[in-house]
């Protein structure tokens, strides 16, 4: 086993991002894009034509471990820190999208020019993709006109300022904001959460808010510049059947000036292995950009639930973003396949979570769901005449739901949270768990609305197979989908120490269906043949 870095050469002269990224300074990076030749080659596959910031030359930067899996590797990189010690490497790379940055700008009700700093200035969006089904119109106009916003994007030679994050600047953690402890029937942490979520629909339309769910007696709310671990749910789409699952992320930084969170790191997975109608990349990205990219800002196209868990040190953030670098590293080289029904954004980010020590709630499939799978096989092969929509089906129903449902991963961490926080941490407890129950200082719970656009409302996320089969519409004509190309990774990008892919849960009841096949095609051939005879 050895351990490398992305970087393969001299990091280019650039200069340093408008803002922090997650819990460091901007300082410690470069402005770049993707294509620089220092770049490992299965990174700049995706980032080739992107803006992104890579750490400085003399900076430490998070490596990866060869000839393991991802997890392994996180597991031993986490037993091998030593008490007290922090990791101080930074990701190899976080997704920016755009290098120049505004604050406070004043959108004119068209949208056509902006006043910032004073003088007013053109202004323009970024060009929409093709396969983006909405965009914005007057009614995003009339809402940023509204407020001061903070954009990313790019001087073009006009003088005319391009956007493409268009951020409100009134989204921030209400620091004023009363404690309303959630209302936990039987201790049912999780259902209390649920139903938060889901109120108003999901709340698609409901103003962005905050509430304080817990804070420690004694300690005054000062907590700008404070450590934030953040939880997030993404709910359903309103015009994608296949969005209702919604999406998951955790992300890691500091409380901006005032409760500013746009510069928090989120730590987002897609899958690597198809061109994403939103121009969604697998990075650690800023949650403005994550939220309000233009394509592919999450709330452009449904609302959202962030749990945001204030700390009094960044020994715990630390942990969590030095174990997801990790995986970056090995998710962009395919050491770690993304898979919808075994490995998609919640198992991802929940099994890194427990690699590094915070094992979280499981929601194991029930007995009844388990059997039914065994019939769901053979009848999806029948239906779909796909070996692939067999499997998943399968897998659907079977798997953890706390790493298969983003709603049910973000309930489990909320739980766990809250009772780190009111419980403290055991003595069989890990480091990573016990620097979040000794340094807690508050949790709080954000509500972000979807922003105003030509696209249909969005919901809440589903949290199980019959909930998701109860919201697609039966008839097969009337069900949304958004068609997206395949993106193969290149054969010769692979490196020679990948291991290979494991068994995949489906792969003994496919086996006992294509024996018991087997076993009924030959005894109705014999069947067959002593009727003809």
């Amino acid at each position: 086993m050895a351990l490398v870095s992305l970087a393969t050469a001299a990091v280019p002269d650039g200069p340093p991002p408008a803002s922090p990224l997650g819990l460091d300074d901007a300082a410690d990076f470069v402005v770049t894009s993707g294509d620089y030749s220092s770049l490992a080659p299965a990174p700049r596959l995706y980032f080739a034509k992107e803006w992104i910031a890579v750490p400085r030359e003399g900076v430490p930067v998070s490596g990866h471990a060869t000839g393991v899996s991802a997890f392994d590797d996180v597991r031993a990189w986490s037993s091998s820190l030593a008490p007290g010690r922090k990791p101080d490497a930074r990701p190899p790379l976080v997704w920016i999208g755009s290098p120049e940055r505004v604050r406070g700008a004043k959108l004119a009700p068209d949208a056509s020019s902006m006043v910032a700093d004073g003088a007013t200035r053109r202004f323009a969006l970024a060009e929409r993709l093709k396969l983006n089904r909405s965009w914005f119109d007057a009614s995003s106009a009339s809402f940023f006109a509204s407020r001061e916003v903070a954009l990313r994007g790019a001087w073009r030679g006009d003088g005319t300022f391009e956007a493409r994050v268009l951020w409100p600047e009134d989204w921030r953690l209400d620091a004023r904001a009363p404690v309303a402890p959630l209302e936990a029937k039987d201790g049912d942490t999780a259902s209390a959460l649920r139903a938060l979520v889901r109120e108003d629909r999901g709340g698609a339309r409901t103003p962005w808010s905050t509430r304080v769910l817990w804070e420690r007696a004694g300690v005054a709310r000062a907590w700008e510049g404070k450590p934030a671990l953040i939880v997030m749910v993404n709910g359903a789409q309103g015009d994608d059947d296949e969005a209702w699952g919604g999406h998951y992320a955790i992300g890691t930084g500091r409380i901006g000036r005032g409760g500013d969170l746009a510069d928090v790191l989120v730590d987002n997975f897609y899958s690597l292995d198809v061109v994403s109608e939103k121009g969604i990349l697998a990075a650690p990205t800023p949650l403005d950009a994550y939220l309000a990219d233009l394509n592919s800002g999450q709330a452009w196209y449904r609302p959202s639930a962030i749990l945001v868990a204030v700390l009094a040190d960044d020994d715990a953030v630390r942990r969590v973003q030095g174990a997801f670098d990790r995986v970056y590293a090995q998710f962009w080289r395919h050491q770690l396949p993304y898979g919808h029904s075994t490995m998609n954004c919640s198992g991802i980010s929940v099994d890194t979570l427990a690699a590094a020590g915070w094992s979280l709630p499981a929601a194991p499939a029930s007995l009844a769901a388990r059997a039914l799978a065994w019939v769901a096989m053979p009848a999806a092969l029948v239906k779909e005449r796909s070996l692939s929509q067999a499997r998943i089906a399968y897998e659907y129903l079977t798997q953890d739901r706390s790493r298969l449902f983003p709603a049910v991963a973000f309930e489990s961490a909320g739980a766990s949270l809250l009772a780190l926080a009111q419980a403290g941490g055991s003595a069989a407890a890990s480091p990573l768990e016990q620097a979040l129950a000794r340094d807690l200082v508050a949790v709080a719970y954000v509500h972000v609305p979807q922003l105003p656009s030509s696209r249909a409302p969005g919901s809440w996320a589903v949290a199980s197979p019959a909930e998701y089969q109860g919201k697609v519409p039966k008839d097969p004509e009337d069900v949304q989908r958004v068609p997206v190309p395949p993106r193969p990774f290149p054969g010769n990008l692979r490196d020679p120490d990948l291991l290979p892919p494991g068994r995949r849960p489906s792969d003994f009841p496919l086996a006992v269906w294509a024996v018991a096949a087997v076993v009924a095609a030959s005894a109705l051939a014999a069947w067959l043949i002593g009727r003809f005879r």
